[in-house]
């Protein structure tokens, strides 16, 4: 499976606003001002990532939902807490793990009130906030990159993966780093009063354990 053209993604959208300096307060300083998309114009903030700067597991999302672009911090909502819940089980310390996003501005539609209604970013927009997701595993050096739903795996890994099929694998993804993708915990908490809940949470568990294997250097499947 072929990464995504990292060069390519760097001459469009957030490139020209990705600072020299790769610490990651100054690429939070700066992403604080991108333009690099239209999602800026509609969204209260970039919500950039946050957590330990020398996490050996990177957690990366689809987006800030409503609660994040609120707040200004990635997953702080429902499905946040769903999230603290499975690395609890897995056994991982999210004050060890790093979290964001694929795009760090909320897209949305409004409904007939006044919520604001999730809407999946486009590909254009994943592509344009791609520098920004290469400069944090670039800043992090995470030894296992945990891709949360489709959108990241494809942001990832490529076109190709399919997390119903590739889920709890491990993939050579952005930037030379491997990568396991599994569900957003957002499809989980859909599930939350029916019987497959639990079932869902397991393997999502599982997922995550997996990850594990694959940073202290035991591969769960070749990388394609």
């Amino acid at each position: 499976m072929t990464p995504p053209d990292d060069a390519g993604a760097d001459q469009l959208g957030a490139g020209e606003y990705v600072p020299e300096d790769r610490r990651l307060e100054a690429l939070r300083d700066a992403a604080a001002g991108c333009r690099g998309c239209d999602l800026w114009q509609r969204a209260t903030r970039t919500v950039f990532g946050e957590g330990n700067p020398q996490a050996l597991i990177m957690l990366v999302g689809e987006q800030p939902g409503d609660r994040e672009d609120l707040a200004g911090h990635p997953f702080v909502g429902p499905a946040g807490r769903l999230l603290d819940e499975a690395l609890e089980r897995a056994g991982i310390d999210r004050k060890l793990v790093y979290v964001t996003n694929a795009v760090k501005h909320f897209s949305w539609t409004p409904s007939r009130g006044k919520r604001r209604i999730h809407k999946r970013p486009t590909e254009r927009q994943i592509v344009a906030c791609r520098p920004w997701l290469v400069a944090e595993i670039d800043a992090v050096q995470p030894r296992v990159v945990v891709a949360l739903g489709a959108t990241a795996a494809r942001a990832l890994i490529g076109p190709d993966v399919r997390v119903s099929v590739d889920r709890g694998r491990t993939f050579r993804g952005l930037n030379g780093s491997t990568v396991v993708p599994t569900v957003h915990p957002s499809s989980i908490l859909r599930l939350i009063d029916q019987p497959e809940y639990e079932g869902l949470m397991s393997v999502f568990v599982r997922d995550l354990k997996a990850a594990t294997q694959a940073r202290s250097g035991r591969p769960t499947s070749r990388s394609r």
